[in-house]
């Protein structure tokens, strides 16, 4: 994940995707991208400062595809702790 850069306002956050074919299949591909956007919905929704506005670009590693959900969503959290901080 790159770290955001800043709009003006309050607009939602804007979020890209760089997921190389060697994740696999474009279904496999998907279901991650579908698996954070949701994650990060739910993370906005509880507390908008872990979340900020901007514009996010997740790259998925090879290694999502086959990680359990909760170690692939934890690691999306842990790239938000380091980028924008520790939820309070």
């Amino acid at each position: 994940m790159l770290a955001p850069s800043s709009l003006s306002g309050d607009e939602p956050p804007r979020v890209a995707f760089a997921v190389s074919r060697n994740v696999g299949t474009a279904v496999v591909r998907n279901r991650l991208r579908r698996q954070v956007r949701a994650y990060l919905s739910e993370v906005r929704a509880q507390d908008p400062s872990r979340f900020p506005s901007g514009a996010w670009l997740f790259a998925i590693q090879p290694s999502a595809a086959t990680a359990e959900r909760d170690v692939f969503l934890r690691d999306v959290d842990s790239c938000l702790e380091r980028l924008v901080g520790s939820p309070q």
